[in-house]
């Protein structure tokens, strides 16, 4: 499946800012599963220097900097990635977690993501929650997707009662917020128990799939877990917020220990003050997207090369 994903972030300041720098995760990667075919990323107002690089974890990020006074901010990223996701192993062919959390701990790029960032650290409280669905000797993936299907029961999705410093336990007591909070909770849980799980950045179809109902998450920007499988599988998304098997719905912008690593836009400014903030995600299936003439109007590369 190609899709076009739109991603916009406008910001309004109720006072000018007069210096600026931020650094952008709005570039999806390549990775297994998925291709980016062209992207390009534009602003007003224009940045005096504009740098591109990845980060520690692989992911596509820009710099940007402002030296001249301005009262907003805005930002486009338009892609075309091809996604290819592969169907996920029998359940019951995978290997015990226990033999997968002494795996990981002997892989150093996958036991980074045994330890969380600021906002994803291991739980005592979410790990004894998590627990239940990992009895002694159970095949990893079967206890993957019965958590990924319990978490998304026994949580509402609700928007405007978390915030980013909503701790995994939070969650868990409330039960209820947004696919950023479910996917803490679950990545705290994991690594408790010593599962690598990181947190993956992204976007979910706009549009459902004839007779299915409409994802949550979508419209803006969206966040599930990549767990490992051992070395011969790699690893798998699985998103709590609708309780799904990442498949062909998602596309993949970068991933990270938590939501500080992998913020779409982050920064620091001089000056502003009363700030408004709008994001906007547009994610729907190319040829749909190049019949649809608003859609044409919204966002259009002028040839088929990478821009």
């Amino acid at each position: 499946m190609i899709y076009r994903v739109r991603h916009t972030t406008s910001y309004t300041y109720g006072h000018p800012v007069d210096l600026a720098a931020h650094i952008l995760h709005l570039t999806p990667r390549d990775c297994p599963g998925q291709t980016v075919l062209r992207t390009q990323l534009e602003c007003n107002p224009l940045p005096v220097r504009r740098e591109s690089g990845t980060d520690h974890f692989g992911n596509r990020i820009v710099w940007l900097f402002h030296e001249a006074p301005h009262s907003h901010f805005d930002i486009v990223a338009l892609s075309d990635v091809d996604v290819h996701f592969p169907e996920p192993p029998p359940a019951d062919s995978t290997l015990a977690w226990e033999e997968i959390a002494f795996l990981a701990a002997q892989d150093a790029d996958v036991s980074q993501y045994l330890f969380g960032g600021p906002m994803g650290g291991p739980s005592r409280l979410v790990g004894e929650y998590v627990a239940r669905d990992f009895p002694p000797g159970r095949p990893v993936l079967e206890g993957l997707l019965a958590l990924n299907e319990r978490v998304y029961k026994e949580f509402r999705f609700r928007s405007g009662v978390t915030n980013l410093r909503t701790t995994p336990d939070e969650v868990l007591q409330r039960r209820e917020g947004v696919c950023q909070d479910f996917t803490h909770l679950m990545l705290s849980g994991l690594r408790w128990l010593g599962l690598p799980a990181r947190y993956m950045s992204g976007y979910i179809r706009t549009r459902p799939v004839a007779g299915q109902k409409r994802r949550l998450g979508a419209d803006v920007s969206h966040a599930w877990v990549g767990v490992w499988l051992g070395p011969e599988t790699g690893w798998i998304g699985l998103d709590p917020t609708n309780g799904i098997v990442v498949r062909d719905e998602h596309v993949i912008l970068g991933w990270g220990r938590d939501y500080a690593d992998i913020s779409p836009v982050r920064g620091l400014i001089l000056g502003g003050g009363g700030d408004v903030l709008r994001v906007g995600v547009d994610l729907v299936p190319l040829d749909e997207w190049e019949r649809d003439p608003v859609l044409m109007k919204l966002g259009a590369f002028p040839t088929r090369e990478t821009a």
